[in-house]
């Protein structure tokens, strides 16, 4: 089963929840996608970016109270990749930025935008 992150936009801290299981995860396969599913609670819509070293890469747009999943580009995605993410409100202010964390080839990365 692949790893499953829980990632939580807010002004005051970033939080990153990872799953955990008891049975060793089966071999990852490189060439599968690693996803990561918005859930907007923000009345903003909001732009979704991917950041690894100093290239940032646009996923979509997520609309106001919405969800949307969203293929990271396999070129940003390896074992062990360091990865951020980025949530720009359209018509808003600050962007917050999510905590540096790992993804790997078949991962699912979530990310909550909280109401603002």
């Amino acid at each position: 089963m692949p790893a499953r992150w829980l990632l939580t936009f807010s002004i005051a801290a970033m939080l990153v929840i990872q799953g955990c299981s008891k049975t060793p995860p089966p071999p990852v396969d490189p060439s599968a996608p690693a996803m990561v599913e918005v859930e907007n609670q923000s009345f903003y819509d909001m732009n979704v970016y991917v950041i690894r070293g100093g290239m940032r890469a646009r996923l979509g747009t997520v609309s106001g109270n919405t969800k949307a999943v969203f293929e990271i580009p396999r070129t940003l995605v390896s074992q062990g990749a360091q990865l951020r993410f980025q949530a720009d409100p359209i018509g808003g202010g600050r962007a917050p930025y999510s905590e540096e964390i790992t993804v790997d080839p078949g991962d699912t990365v979530v990310l909550r935008i909280p109401p603002s």
